[in-house]
């Protein structure tokens, strides 16, 4: 698994951009906000743009929830398994941003293109059967019940055929 400085490195050239557009530090008042664009700029290098458009009475939330649980490496999840989850709601909302964002970092952690396919299958996938299970009304108590009885068979199954 690669550190979060590597998957980081993808937003370096963003920098160099930055500094050639002539996109300064962000700068604020409330303290909280400067720490946590300090601590932005240490971890990625700069301050991305959409980090600067967020409410500076926000942004130290917004940045430790970032920070705490997608960009870390130390969570339940793999970063990977993260972005891949990523990619498949910005598909569904849809946001191009999140997902040339959660592809790119995805790769970066080691996501194969057949991985960013299947994830984004999954999506479909699901909104499919939301779509069916949503628009007939199907009970949810049968549903639940059809589900562990299924759930059920195949643990049966598999242990039937080790």
């Amino acid at each position: 698994m690669r550190s979060i400085s590597q998957t980081t490195s993808l937003l370096a050239g963003a920098a160099a951009l930055a500094v050639v557009l002539g996109i300064g530090a962000a700068r604020a008042e409330d303290p909280g906000a400067a720490a946590a664009y300090r601590d932005i700029e240490a971890t990625l290098g700069f301050v991305p743009g959409f980090f600067k458009a967020f409410p500076e009475s926000g942004i130290a939330g917004a940045w430790a929830e970032f920070k705490g649980v997608q960009l870390n490496p130390a969570t339940k999840l793999s970063v990977k398994t993260k972005e891949l989850i990523g990619l498949a709601v910005a598909a569904q909302i849809p946001c191009s941003y999140c997902v040339y964002f959660h592809t790119a970092v995805a790769k970066a952690n080691g996501a194969s293109d057949d991985e960013i396919r299947e994830a984004v299958a999954m999506a479909a996938i699901s909104r499919h059967w939301s779509t069916v299970l949503n628009g007939d009304q199907i009970d949810l108590a049968t549903f639940k019940s059809e589900t562990d009885a299924a759930l059920k068979f195949a643990g049966e199954k598999a242990r039937k055929t080790n």
